[in-house]
């Protein structure tokens, strides 16, 4: 059980890296300076980058919370 809860963290912190990078992402637009419509289409992307990291997130607590009550 203590392969799955590093599993879980392990899958946690590459939706960890995956929130920090849409923050890099929608900074690096902001800082660009660029007019709305391509404003709108990065942030669009971002959107979908941030729910998949936030889904990982989830995925790897819920790994590592199995593990822990198994153990």
């Amino acid at each position: 059980m203590a392969n799955m809860i590093w599993l879980g963290a392990a899958v946690s912190l590459v939706g960890l890296a995956g929130l920090i990078w849409c923050i890099v992402i929608a900074a690096s637009a902001k800082r660009n300076s660029l007019d709305d419509d391509e404003m709108r289409r990065r942030l669009q992307k971002v959107v979908v980058l941030n729910m998949i990291a936030l889904l990982l997130s989830l995925i790897g607590l819920a790994i590592v919370v199995v593990g822990i009550m198994l153990s």
